[in-house]
């Protein structure tokens, strides 16, 4: 092997170590007078995101200040499954008091390799699909979490409110995420109650995705994209192909109303579900264990809608004015 090969070789395992490590505080910077909470994180996208940002608000309403009462020490692997073991050994190896896991490949993978450290997972659509729970309500022996279970048949009848004559909906899925599939059984459900059917088009790998949405082209009268680890930071792309085909977008969160690249969105506020885990986690940094813990899942007060006025008006969609908990984007 050339000097050259070699040298190349060193730098991709450092970089990919530094990614692993990114937000990872190091051991003997830790106070060790206070509780530690490890979040292994799945990626940055803006729904995760907002469920981190949950998760610290609610931890200081309860008391449990950044540094000052608590340390919190963050990692991710975007979206990379080859680097969960280094991430999660990289934190285990911190003694952190609770683990929280964002996201399913991470939560699978800190349920079958820790057990004697309390686990909370976060993100998750169907706990039980996952094989994170053998009950939809009650924890497993070290584990418990919140679900961003999306209540399906409220997005599609907002849906409705805008696209009246809606009956065919699109959606990609990741293949390789329990979520994902769980998601699009949900939807399929959700449909046969509203009389609409869907058409799921699976995705193994991001370059998929503008090959799978011609398939869409006439066959479907808007998309949605869920809360998927490895769909999400493919709505780029997506809004690309949806533009070219004039077929409408609705999001699982607001961001990309709010720049008028999607029509809309209608789900659950991660910054909720974040606050959720905090909820949980505070408990156990108070001494409550697992099996005094329940998952908790959303509530109907917990979802909101968001329309692009400027997205509605190239798509010729007249936009309601008697839509409840929905925020118009100008």
């Amino acid at each position: 092997m050339s000097k050259y090969k070699k040298n190349f070789i060193a730098i991709i395992l450092s970089l990919t170590l530094v990614g692993v490590l990114i937000y990872l505080g190091q051991k003997n910077k830790l106070n060790s007078s206070l509780p530690i909470v490890a979040i292994a994180n799945w990626g940055p996208h803006s729904s995760l995101e907002e469920s981190l940002k949950g998760i610290k608000a609610e931890l200081n309403r309860q008391g449990f200040i950044e540094g000052k009462t608590v340390q919190l020490q963050i990692a991710d692997v975007s979206f990379d499954t080859a680097l969960i073991p280094q991430m999660v050994t990289q934190l285990k190896n911190l003694h952190p008091d609770v683990i929280i896991a964002v996201g399913t490949p991470i939560s699978q993978f800190v349920k079958n390799t820790i057990k004697d450290i309390p686990l909370v997972f976060s993100v998750i659509t169907d706990p039980v699909a996952a094989g994170l729970l053998q009950e939809e309500d009650k924890p497993s022996a070290n584990m418990t979490g919140t679900s961003d279970k999306q209540d399906l048949e409220s997005l599609l009848a907002f849906a409705k409110k805008l696209l009246p004559n809606a009956t065919r909906i699109g959606i990609l899925y990741a293949t390789s995420e329990a979520n994902d599939i769980a998601l699009v059984k949900m939807l399929n459900d959700a449909a046969a109650k509203s009389k609409m059917t869907v058409l799921a088009l699976p995705i193994n790998q991001a370059r998929d995705v503008p090959m799978q949405m011609h398939f869409f082209k006439d066959q479907v009268d808007f998309i949605y994209v869920g809360a998927s680890g490895p769909i999400q930071p493919t709505l780029p792309a997506i809004i690309a192909e949806a533009d070219k085909m004039n077929i409408p977008i609705f999001n699982v969160n607001e961001d990309a109303v709010e720049k008028h690249q999607v029509l809309a969105s209608f789900g659950v506020d991660y910054n909720k579900i974040g606050m959720n885990t905090g909820k949980l986690i505070s408990q156990i940094l108070r001494g409550k264990t697992i099996s005094d813990l329940p998952p908790i899942y959303p509530n109907p007060e917990d979802h909101q809608g968001f329309i692009s006025s400027k997205k509605a008006k190239a798509l010729n969609i007249k936009t309601p004015s008697n839509l409840t908990n929905t925020t118009i984007i100008q």
